[in-house]
């Protein structure tokens, strides 16, 4: 299946392709769906994705954003060749997983949300193991390993256990665990939940070396300044559906104003300030404890919000984030 795993750089070399080839991106679907039998005694089935279109160019990195439950994991493990869809045509690397699903894996590195490593053996075990499922010869598994410990800035770990190992070390040893194979495209499923900014972005520097290595990266996540800083395209999921995709700075100037000026007024000034929004015509979202306003220059908003007489506790203003562009298209925040 990996031809060339003792191959020094990452993306695979000289892999043998299937025969038919549906498609020349990475990953083409349209009308992909993915329906549940009910888990409230109810025939009717749970649609967890609903007829999305994707079509994601060899070599991209692409993120699908959206909150928990908006079908993202369930779009992924489809395209993973890990659940069967249950509508819609899906193309992976050219190939069909609903016949094609053993050679699509085999070109295929997997970052599940979880890390499922073998808390047992040491990292440079964890590799090699992992290494021989392919079917790449001991010796070959042993040199990839060591590639890979160099990769994942884990050299100084190498003998260690897995479970003495931090939860950002961990993930970067996951990482380099499904780059055993020399994948074409790698999938990650919400690669950095639940690890802390230092590590975030220890594990982003490592993506981003991938990236510049030409090997396409499909990530999805719930953390929009991860899709801003990481992805060249993406689409954002709401409820099963697609609901906007694009470059990131371009989501940005289609849907929000280049600035947004965040007011925490006090209880009583709140129903006050909001009203003069928009009376200035500006578009407001109301959160629990802040008042988004979005403006072309935020200083100017705030100059005509005291000129008409409302204070506010604190005022902040910043450029627009994708993550306004969803609470724009949703009106939701991202974590509900």
């Amino acid at each position: 299946m990996a031809g060339t795993a003792d191959a020094s750089v990452l993306p695979m070399q000289g892999v043998q392709r299937a025969s038919r080839d549906l498609g020349s991106g990475s990953v083409s679907a349209v009308g992909l769906t993915k329906a549940y039998p009910s888990t409230r005694g109810s025939s009717d089935a749970v649609l967890a994705v609903r007829g999305i279109d994707l079509d994601i160019p060899r070599g991209c990195t692409y993120g699908i954003l959206g909150s928990n439950g908006a079908g993202k994991s369930s779009t992924m493990r489809m395209i993973a060749c890990a659940s069967p869809r249950t509508d819609g045509t899906l193309s992976v690397l050219g190939l069909d997983p609903r016949t094609d699903g053993a050679a699509i894996r085999a070109r295929l590195g997997v970052v599940p949300q979880q890390d499922n490593l073998d808390l047992e053996l040491t990292v440079f075990e964890n590799l090699v193991i992992y290494a021989r499922y392919f079917g790449i010869r001991k010796r070959a598994a042993r040199d990839k390993a060591d590639e890979l410990l160099d990769f994942a800035d884990l050299r100084s770990k190498a003998h260690a256990r897995v479970d003495t190992l931090s939860g950002g070390m961990q993930r970067r040893l996951t990482i380099a665990r499904a780059l055993v194979n020399d994948p074409e495209l790698v999938l990650l499923d919400e690669p950095t939940t639940g690890l802390d900014p230092q590590s975030r972005h220890a594990l982003w520097d490592k993506l981003g070396e991938l990236r510049g290595r030409g090997v396409g990266l499909l990530l999805t996540t719930h953390y929009m300044d991860e899709a801003e800083q990481l992805c060249d395209e993406l689409v954002i999921m709401h409820a099963g559906r697609v609901v906007a995709r694009g470059n990131p700075r371009d989501l940005i100037d289609e849907h929000v104003t280049p600035e947004v000026v965040e007011f925490r007024f006090s209880a009583g000034a709140r129903g006050r300030g909001e009203t003069v929004l928009q009376d200035l015509g500006h578009r407001v979202q109301v959160l629990h404890d802040r008042t988004l306003a979005y403006a072309s220059d935020g200083d100017a908003l705030v100059a005509s919000v005291r000129r008409a007489g409302v204070g506010a506790d604190s005022v902040f203003v910043r450029r627009a984030t994708l993550e306004d562009v969803y609470l724009q298209i949703t009106g939701r925040g991202i974590s509900e």
